[in-house]
């Protein structure tokens, strides 16, 4: 099993936040960035002085597009001593392994609008499908600047932004697409895009954050805010397509459900995508149309076991090669009007989920509450 992973809170100016977090996770990055540098080298062919000029376009490509991101990068990679072109090739690491038939793996989003819920509040949830070994060098990164803008989402190491929410009750959740029409070079990465959402304080900022920049590669941003909307974006190189609530329901997985211009490479081999999202829906229907769902609704979805061991909540499947293991590596549950995030690790179906405030997040000592024990859930 894979621990809940730790808070990492840091506050300050945007550099500042981005030593102190290098400092605090100086190992998980080394751990994290020679893995990529390894793929990058055996995978695609990129000698070291490829990463190092790659890795410079996208530092370039991060103050063009938004000067946190960048300072955050910066000071990073000052705090873990790494190379500031290691960091940014790690935050563009699909881009940077692009034609190598690397890709991430999985995930099963869902937004509720508040009207069809109990609390009256926004809900936001997913399940990220990913390589086990990949959950120990992951943790909830909390940010605060000196304006008191604060943000908690989940990060791997060396890289500042997944799955999350922020202090003006907006929030993110990431689904990979793949299409005919992605490409290397230089471009705003996805993981940059995931972040600049974040750093959104409205809706319409967060639209401009995610459509109206230079893309090279495809993903899916599923945002919704305490305002009660929700939107779910599917981006790929030069064209988008949106995606508005049915009966205060959205869900998604890894294909473009938007009769967009190209070509879906991932559908055809992204375990059970095709009916996760219905999966999802069919399991949250009826008691969103009862205006009744709540967070133990969406828990018990995001550890349904249809079609298993590919369903919504996955798990190894002992026929995959080893190494190539994919599995539902953290859950994680938003309430956008409390600012509240829960998470639990691999498997969400065993494992209680951790509550926490970002209100309280940065109090020293802070800890989590434990909700919905193993054992509450549908099989």
């Amino acid at each position: 099993m894979i621990m809940n992973p730790p808070l990492i809170a840091v506050e300050g100016t945007y550099e500042e936040m981005g030593a102190e977090l290098g400092r605090r996770t100086s190992d998980l990055v080394e751990r994290s960035t020679e893995t990529y540098l390894r793929r990058f080298r055996d995978q695609a062919g990129l000698s070291a002085k490829d990463v190092l000029r790659w890795g410079a376009t996208y530092l370039d490509v991060a103050r063009q597009y938004d000067a946190r991101i960048a300072a955050m990068l910066e000071g990073l990679a000052a705090g873990a001593g790494r190379p500031v072109e290691h960091i940014t090739a790690l935050n563009a690491r699909t881009e940077m392994l692009y034609g190598t038939g690397y890709r991430d793996e999985g995930c099963t989003s869902v937004a509720v609008l508040p009207k069809h819920t109990a609390s009256g509040h926004t809900l936001l949830a997913q399940n990220w499908d990913w390589h086990p070994e990949q959950g120990p060098v992951t943790f909830l990164l909390a940010t605060r600047d000196t304006e008191g803008f604060s943000v908690l989402t989940l990060a791997e190491a060396g890289m500042l932004a997944k799955s999350g929410l922020n202090s003006a009750g907006l929030g993110v959740c990431a689904n990979l697409l793949v299409s005919d029409r992605d490409t290397g070079g230089a471009g705003v990465p996805y993981h940059y895009l995931l972040r600049g959402v974040l750093q959104s304080r409205t809706m319409s900022e967060a639209h401009r954050k995610a459509l109206d920049v230079r893309r090279i590669s495809s993903g899916n941003l599923l945002i919704a805010d305490a305002g009660g909307e929700a939107i779910d974006l599917e981006v790929a190189p030069d064209v988008f397509g949106a995606m508005l609530p049915q009966d205060g329901l959205i869900t998604h997985s890894n294909h473009f459900q938007c009769p967009l211009p190209l070509v879906d490479r991932k559908a055809a081999t992204s375990a059970l995508t095709l009916l996760r999202p219905a999966r999802a829906r069919h399991l949250l229907e009826d008691a969103a149309a009862a205006r009744t769902l709540d967070l133990a609704d969406i828990v018990a979805a995001l550890r349904d076991h249809y079609s298993y061991p590919d369903g919504i909540c996955r798990h190894v499947n002992p026929d995959v090669v080893k190494g190539d293991e994919v599995a539902s590596v953290y859950s994680v549950l938003m309430d956008l009007d409390l600012r509240e995030l829960y998470i639990a690790a691999a498997p969400p179906c065993e494992r209680p989920y951790e509550h926490w405030r970002l209100d309280d997040v940065f109090a020293p000592g802070a800890r989590p509450e434990t909700r919905f024990h193993a054992g509450e859930h549908h099989a």
